[in-house]
């Protein structure tokens, strides 16, 4: 049986390389999203506290 099993893991491996690249890929291009969705609001709080307050 562990023939069996291991012919089919060759082929089934390029199949397993492609679908974890893919999720790697996708992983990555949600965690920069998240960075970024992080880093806007706390540059924009940043750049207030840090402005004088008018005088009207």
């Amino acid at each position: 049986m562990e023939r069996q099993d291991n012919q089919r893991g060759q082929g089934g491996n390029d199949d397993k390389e492609a679908r974890l690249k893919a999720a790697l890929k996708a992983n990555l291009a949600r965690r920069k999203a998240q960075a970024r969705a992080r880093k806007t609001p706390a540059d924009t709080a940043s750049q207030d506290k840090s402005a004088p307050p008018s005088e009207d």
